[in-house]
């Protein structure tokens, strides 16, 4: 299976240096990954350098815990469109989902999509399934979809556990014939897990261990 077009090459490191921002960037032109996937301080910088490759950039918003106000999330999600991210993957609001309180978690999620495709960018959602139950996934899918949302995702990589096929499969499931896709990310260190992922539903993959599960590490 050939991988590359399916990873958001990732890094998201609290401690990330430039000279580690470039190193990034270079091994998603050289391997025609699909995104550099960045905070978004880096995002203007990322962008700059990806002009002119088949390479695009994107970033987090509300990330980690998903807890910023929905209005911090337009304005981060709006800035980082200013600096030129092609990509947006917002972390929804947990603690409302497990709370039951969908049409909180659907508001706040309509509104990052609408400022994303207001002006043309793809948006993700981040569902940080390890947290949830199969219902919470499949009910936080159909919200998703519901919002016009580009992808549903896994995880952040920052909670107690990334991604799995059961979590990706419930996923699938739920936005099947939705035209919103599936993201995996968090945990996948090989080419193995990467397949898996992609057999279970998922057409994009975030990946910090990109040049390994390329078998280039």
């Amino acid at each position: 299976m050939e991988l590359n077009r399916y990873i958001d090459h990732t890094l998201l490191a609290p401690d990330a240096t430039e000279d580690q921002i470039d190193t990034v960037i270079k091994q998603a032109i050289d391997n025609h990954f699909h995104t550099v996937m960045v905070n978004p301080y880096w995002v203007e910088k990322v962008h700059k350098a990806l002009e002119g490759t088949d390479v695009v950039t994107a970033c987090v918003i509300g990330f980690p815990l998903g807890a910023n106000t929905t209005k911090i999330k337009v304005a981060e999600s709006e800035d980082a469109i200013d600096h030129g991210v092609d990509e947006i993957d917002m972390v929804m609001n947990i603690g409302e989902m497990k709370s039951g309180h969908e049409d909180k978690v659907a508001a706040d999620i309509q509104a990052v999509v609408d400022a994303g495709h207001k002006a043309g960018k793809v948006v993700k959602v981040i569902l940080e399934t390890c947290l949830l139950t199969d219902d919470e996934i499949t009910k936080a899918s159909k919200i998703a979809a519901q919002a016009g949302a580009d992808f549903v995702k896994t995880s952040t990589g920052f909670s107690k556990e990334g991604a799995t096929v059961h979590a990706v499969e419930v996923m699938a499931a739920a936005v099947k014939g939705t035209g919103t896709a599936v993201k995996a990310s968090g945990g996948i260190h090989s080419k193995e897990e990467a397949e898996a992922m992609v057999n279970a539903g998922a057409t994009r993959l975030g990946v910090s261990h990109s040049m390994k599960v390329i078998g280039k590490e």
